[in-house]
């Protein structure tokens, strides 16, 4: 199971409609996914319309047990090959900042005992799950934390503005030292320009100083703004099966980052900003 966290340090910059374009994405792709919805705002956990559980991941980062997580876990109203682990507003009582490190590293726990599992909401039948995306909120307090702990990748959304340099920075910071600490393990999938405006000479200048700032870390390909986003929320579905060409265009670039990921996992983790060059490093064609 490949675990992305999916990141940023302010709320607006549609930070959860990638990781539900992404949770699309794996679905198209033929995978079983988890959906761990972190955010105590629940979008996600609205956008998939589970049914009702008697828990939420509140418990889960409290008793990582399987009963527990049973019963914050359910099928999405996506596919029966999605599974959401369930937000609720009590969440924010979780994120308070401060040096106590209990329950940071109960979600990791708690994907790994669904690993061990091997099956999700729906019982013993089940196929493992191949993709979990964690929706953290937009903050770096303890659950993104615990996000970063449990991750394999970690994926910064952005938007083209002029607090976007500044606020990665202050990611991959967080990213690297807990990389270069309790999880090893971690990469950086990069920075993920979010509601692109292909017109916007304003945009433009943003991406550039971006990719002046970090280089390879930014994405060459940019989620585009569009319409059909809302609209495939709004009714609960999938980006891919929102029948419109804008849908489509997205379709497709989620597509695309998705697999970026999973290649970029298998042939070693992007560059942080000031690491040295790796010579052997062949540029990306995607």
């Amino acid at each position: 199971m490949h675990t992305v966290a999916v990141l940023s340090l302010k709320g607006g910059v549609g930070k959860t409609t990638v990781a539900l374009g992404l949770a699309s994405a794996a679905l198209r792709r033929g995978a079983r996914t988890l959906v761990a919805d972190l955010d105590p705002q629940g979008n996600a956990t609205a956008t998939l319309n589970p049914p009702m559980t008697t828990s939420s991941l509140t418990a889960v980062l409290d008793t990582p047990r399987e009963a527990v997580i049973a019963d914050a876990l359910a099928p999405s109203g996506w596919s029966p090959e999605l599974d959401v682990l369930v937000s609720s507003e009590d969440l924010e009582l979780l994120n308070e900042p401060g040096p106590d490190g209990r329950r940071l590293d109960n979600l990791a726990r708690a994907l790994e005992a669904l690993r061990a599992r091997g099956h999700g909401a729906r019982g013993q039948g089940d196929r493992p799950y191949e993709v979990a995306i964690l929706d953290c909120p937009p903050s770096l307090g303890r659950l993104t934390r615990s996000a970063l702990l449990a991750a394999d990748t970690a994926l910064l959304v952005t938007e083209p503005t002029m607090y976007a340099v500044s606020g990665a920075e202050r990611a991959f910071e967080a990213i690297e030292a807990v990389r270069q600490g309790p999880n090893p393990r971690l990469q950086s999938a990069g920075v993920l320009v979010n509601r692109m405006r292909p017109r916007s000479y304003e945009h433009h200048y943003r991406v550039e100083e971006l990719r002046q700032t970090f280089g390879r870390a930014v994405m060459p390909t940019a989620i585009p703004d569009r319409l059909a986003v809302q609209q495939a929320q709004g009714a609960c579905l999938p980006i891919h099966e929102w029948k419109s060409p804008g849908a489509h265009e997205i379709g497709l670039t989620f597509n695309m980052v998705l697999a970026k990921i999973l290649r970029s996992s298998r042939a070693g983790r992007h560059r942080l900003p000031g690491e040295p060059d790796d010579p052997s490093a062949q540029p990306d064609s995607a």
